[in-house]
């Protein structure tokens, strides 16, 4: 199964009108009726989630963090001057989406999942450079495969200097369809040299690592599970996760600035996030200073990289214990 859409049932949607959120609607159209003049289609006020529901051997599906992916909607919203969701109302709209819909989560043995995406936009129509007063919610579904075609296998990724992803003070941090508009030429690039992905280095002055294409990068030395500190990075839920399992497995953790010279002393490295999980990195290359770094030994993934993804698909599936509460389960 490819990581793409496929249709389902039914999408869900409120209306933010009057200054107030709307009561949800069911709807099996796939598309939106939207003014021409509408702030998501001139001025960027467009912002999305995606989490995931998986369905365990014992028949339940469990939607893995569904609260953090409100409170990130909602700094996205903050951030753009859009109306902000109630966490109610985005817990109601998902579970909802998803109980519409329960037929297409994959069984366990597919090792696949059902991927929801919440978005919300600016619908009202404005002429001058100013916040929408009206917006729309949709949360839809559709299942899908791993994001990197071979799954959880090595990839090689290009260190990409003639672009940026983020400004230093821009919208790095929060999910904006604008941030992801700015990677499409250096992601097909790549894609065309025959890499997976990008690496990204700081916008300031390409002297750091900063974010791995459509993911978090992350790094193992030493007994340390190391990731990048940046504004300019969107701060990933999974990566929050494996941060917290990391340290279960007695990894010590570090958020911090990791200069381009470090690539040469980590053991393992890898890309994270909710499309991904996790992508093990098998090469970097770094077109600027000519150079390569290998991580993984005759195209197997780490131990550790092994170890973390192993726990997060346990917890997600309900095959380990969730200690921290992450998963809301549908029976």
């Amino acid at each position: 199964m490819p990581f793409g859409y496929i249709k389902t049932n039914k999408n869900v949607r409120a209306y933010y009108r009057d200054g107030q959120w709307g009561e949800l609607e069911e709807t099996d159209s796939e598309f939106i009726n939207l003014h021409m003049g509408a702030t998501c289609l001139h001025y960027g006020q467009e912002a999305f989630e995606g989490l995931k529901a998986f369905r365990g051997n014992d028949g339940k599906i469990r939607i893995f963090r569904l609260e953090e992916n409100a409170k990130r909607l909602n700094s996205s919203a903050r951030e753009i001057m859009m109306a902000e969701v109630p966490e109610n109302l985005f817990r109601e709209a998902v579970i909802r989406a998803v109980e519409l819909n329960s037929e297409f989560v994959p069984p366990r043995e597919s090792e696949a999942s059902l991927y929801i995406r919440p978005l919300l936009i600016g619908s009202g129509e404005e002429v001058g450079l100013k916040p929408a007063k009206e917006y729309l919610l949709v949360v839809f579904v559709t299942p899908v495969g791993p994001y990197f075609k071979d799954g959880f296998k090595p990839v090689n990724i290009i260190i990409d200097r003639d672009h940026d992803r983020a400004a230093p003070l821009g919208t790095g941090h929060v999910k904006v369809g604008g941030n992801y508009a700015a990677s499409l030429g250096s992601t097909e690039k790549a894609h065309h040299e025959g890499y997976s992905s990008v690496l990204y280095l700081d916008a300031g002055g390409k002297k750091f690592i900063d974010e791995c294409g459509p993911a978090n990068f992350f790094a193992i030395k030493d007994k340390k599970y190391i990731t990048p500190d940046s504004r300019s990075i969107l701060p990933s839920i999974t990566n929050d996760s494996l941060q917290k399992i990391a340290t279960d497995l007695g990894l010590t953790v570090e958020k911090r600035k990791i200069p381009v010279e470090e690539l040469a002393e980590f053991n393992e490295a890898g890309a994270c996030g909710t499309a991904a999980i996790i992508a093990p990195i098998g090469k970097i290359f770094d077109k600027g200073n000519n150079k390569t770094y290998e991580y993984c030994n005759n195209g197997q993934p780490g131990p550790i990289c092994t170890k973390l993804y192993e726990r997060l698909r346990a917890i997600q599936y309900g095959e380990a214990e969730d200690r921290w509460g992450w998963n809301t389960i549908i029976n």
